[in-house]
């Protein structure tokens, strides 16, 4: 069934500079007349007229429309008279049936749904309460924080059954920080980004900005009832409140992931079918692997939006569902511009990114020069956005005022009275379509999370042995960045590679975690006495005292390895850009996080036929104990005799 392409109805300011060129300026079709209706009062809507139909559905269990109301309606209660309208609270809940029934019951007491993740490090969960005024956490109250499990906890009647869920949740109500920033008063969620100072920052967003997008959402992807809305992505990342008011606002079913599933492109692809999910959300580094093989047959998925970092190349002719690439920032509100691709395309299977494509509606997007007005079409500037789709702001007014700037004067911009600087690098072609090139400051992505490699640096110059931290992000062969952490310890300390990344995640989400570590005596600097990031990555190349690279010359694999040994050692070593990696080291230590280990075992099944699953090579002690089940498993697929 065909469905309406809304992001693709783009009209374009065609007036001219004054070398006679169109400028880069494009705006998205303008939002549907709906819009103007709430995203709870959507969800509403389809509990009053389809009480009985689906909401939920995970694995055996399922909750309707009606009983996913009445639990939220419950937890509101328990929370009503302590949590009010504009209050900040924290949700520890993984992606299930209780995650859901929370973000209903928040959003109709009027408080900030603000998601942190099932597993939150201890001292980032402290900093984050701290900074901001969080009236409570939710969640599993073993995972909470010392001073939280030590506070008032308030026990609350939340769905326990699923794949991910959880046996008792509690709201844990602890003080603020006295300078503790509250969320705007029209704010409906927050989510953390990395920020440059060590802390995170919290991006607020209203509720129309999130209703525009869903419109376009449903629109684009004709999601109804009877359809199965993924949810898949990590509940710490914006993304995931698309999918699960996408779901909820359609009279469509959820249908919660299982935490395998987001390590492990094949076995996503099986859990696509299984679930019979009609709509996904999926990071790019999740979806190139399964482009790179013939398409899953059977599946009932016909539209996959995929964004959260580079897509570099096209879907081919064999893939049944039409392929979103999509891009936006959390400042924006999850997505900005996309574009769509199908195996009937002329371009169907070339080895080249796609564009990020057009603004969807309600959004303007500006290419600028250095003096933030706009270039002709065709240059490189960077991406300004406005329109509806625009966050609040931060919690943090000076930075708001930084990054949230005015339309430079005399441009006309119907609509517009702020712009969001990206900081991302950007080219818009001749048809108004936006070309993706790379960062103009030092944030990299990391598995498609934005990283900001100060917030890396502070959090390891927490420790009292480091006198001083450099985050830098080489390339790995495949173009794609790694963070590798240059420390210099205070004179008479003696600290560890393995220790300081060991301390460091307590800190940082799982993405930001360098993937090494070297102990330095100086920082190298240039001609303006800064430190010179070129050469401390050039030096890091040539070191043997990183962490966890003590194998001897670059590419030398031990006397008398297994032919697992040398796959596993070969592919760790290319995929982490670590040519010094040894089969002793555990995966996860060496740097290896979901997404890495997604190709890795795309790579170990290609070149030995042996189909290894997350949870098996999660559970090794080391690398080689990886690499022996692949010798045992490969040894048995062979033929007797052979």
């Amino acid at each position: 069934m065909t469905q309406p392409k809304t992001a693709s109805t783009t009209a374009v300011t065609r007036r001219p500079d004054p070398q006679g060129s169109p400028l880069s300026v494009a705006h998205g079709a303008a939002p549907a007349g709906g819009s103007a209706t709430g995203v709870l009062s959507r969800f509403e809507e389809w509990t009053r007229r389809s009480p009985h139909a689906p909401a939920v559905i995970d694995g055996s269990h399922s909750w309707t429309y009606q009983q996913i109301d009445a639990a939220a309606d419950e937890v509101a209660r328990a929370l009503r008279d302590r949590v009010g309208p504009g209050d900040l609270v924290g949700v520890c809940l993984d992606r299930s049936a209780a995650l859901v029934v929370t973000a209903v019951a928040l959003a109709r007491i009027g408080a900030v749904y603000l998601p942190l993740g099932p597993r939150p490090g201890e001292r980032r969960t402290d900093a984050v309460t701290e900074d901001l005024n969080v009236v409570c956490l939710i969640g599993d109250p073993e995972i909470l924080p010392s001073r939280h499990q030590a506070s008032d906890l308030v026990d609350l009647a939340l769905p326990g059954e699923g794949v991910n869920a959880t046996a008792g949740v509690v709201a844990a109500f602890a003080a603020p920080g006295s300078d503790a920033r509250c969320a705007p008063p029209e704010a409906f969620y927050a989510v953390l980004t990395s920020g440059s100072t060590g802390r995170p920052k919290a991006v607020a967003v209203a509720e129309p900005a999130l209703a525009t997008l869903l419109d376009w959402y449903r629109a684009e992807t004709g999601l109804v009832p009877g359809d199965r809305q993924s949810l898949l992505i990590g509940v710490a990342f914006d993304p995931h409140l698309l999918e699960l008011w996408a779901g909820l606002t359609s009279g469509a079913a959820l249908v919660p992931a299982p935490d395998e599933v987001r390590w492990d492109p094949a076995v996503l692809a099986g859990w696509w079918r299984e679930a019979a999910v009609s709509v996904s959300v999926a990071a790019t580094p999740m979806i190139e692997p399964l482009l790179d093989r013939p398409w899953p047959e059977n599946l009932n998925l016909r539209h996959l939006i995929v964004g959260g970092d580079r897509m570099r190349r096209r879907p081919g002719a064999d893939v049944t569902a039409t392929v979103h690439n999509a891009y936006g920032p959390a400042e924006a509100t999850v997505v900005t511009t996309t574009y769509a691709m199908n195996g009937t395309d002329r371009e169907a299977g070339e080895q080249s990114g796609p564009p990020i494509g057009d603004p969807v509606p309600g959004v303007t997007v500006v290419v600028t020069g250095e003096d933030g007005r706009p270039v002709g079409r065709g240059e490189e500037g960077e991406l300004r956005i406005g329109g509806s789709c625009l966050a609040l702001g931060y919690l943090d007014p000076e930075l708001t005022a930084l990054r949230f700037t005015t339309p430079p004067e005399g441009l006309e911009l119907p609509g517009v009275d702020r712009l969001y600087r990206t900081g991302d690098r950007v080219r818009m072609l001749a048809d108004g379509r936006l070309e993706f090139l790379g960062r103009l400051d030092d944030q990299v992505k990391i598995s498609g999370v934005r990283i900001e490699p100060g917030e890396v640096e502070a959090a390891l110059e927490k420790d009292p042995a480091v006198a001083g931290a450099v985050v830098t992000a080489p390339r790995t062969p495949d173009g794609r960045a790694r963070l590798v952490a240059h420390v210099r310890p205070v004179t008479g300390a003696a600290p560890t590679p393995a220790g300081l990344l060991s301390a460091v995640r307590a800190w940082l989400p799982e993405q930001a975690v360098p993937s090494a570590l070297r102990i330095v005596d100086v920082f190298p600097l240039d001609a303006n006495g800064k430190v010179d990031r070129v050469e401390l990555a050039r030096q890091a190349a040539g070191s043997e005292d990183t962490a966890g690279d003590t194998a001897g010359p670059e590419g030398e694999l031990p006397d008398g390895a297994t032919p697992g040994e040398r796959l596993v050692l070969r592919a760790v070593r290319d995929l982490l850009a670590r040519p010094r990696a040894t089969l002793t080291e555990n995966f996860t230590e060496a740097g290896g996080t979901s997404l890495v280990a997604a190709r890795l075992l795309t790579v170990i099944e290609q070149e030995s036929g042996v189909r290894l699953r997350a949870p098996e090579l999660l559970r090794q002690p080391d690398l080689r104990a990886v690499a022996a089940l692949v010798d045992k498993r490969r040894n048995a697929l062979r033929p007797a005799g052979a």
